[in-house]
């Protein structure tokens, strides 16, 4: 069990390196806003106002992937316990079969990138535009 663990955590780190991958950005106009201060502060002033708009608006990502990942853990338990049944041990199978299933649920939601609501949109669009940005859309 030790090294289901293990191998858990390095799968884990993996999908935590690779997860802001998944999110949709906006895409900044070349205004002379953006051609003054350049891509990289342009970068960290998008990550600022998703961070405002995070605090305004109910991010709907993070409750899809919760969800996901408890169905997934829950799939997968269910699955693992009847194969641990027909081969002689139900709790270690429930127990393999939900942190495979919920790994997978994880997996499929960082990778789904769902769609930010329009409240949030809108958040982020006027935060960036206060600090004289223009958004043309988002990626």
């Amino acid at each position: 069990m030790g090294t289901l663990v293990w191998k858990m955590s390095i799968v884990g780190a993996a999908l935590i390196a690779v997860s802001g991958c998944a999110t949709r950005r906006p895409v900044l106009y070349p205004n002379p806003k953006l051609n003054e201060v350049g891509h990289a502060v342009a970068r960290r002033d998008i990550e600022e106002c998703k961070h405002v708009a995070d605090g305004l608006v109910q991010s709907r990502a993070t409750g899809d992937t919760a969800k996901r990942t408890v169905t997934g853990g829950a799939v997968g338990a269910a699955a693992g316990a009847a194969g641990g049944a027909i081969w002689g041990n139900a709790g270690r199978g429930a127990a393999s079969g939900a942190a495979g299933g919920a790994a997978a649920g994880l997996v499929s939601s960082l990778f789904s990138a769902p769609e930010p609501s329009g409240t949030y949109k809108n958040a982020v669009n006027i935060c960036l535009a206060e600090r004289g940005y223009r958004v043309i859309g988002w990626e």
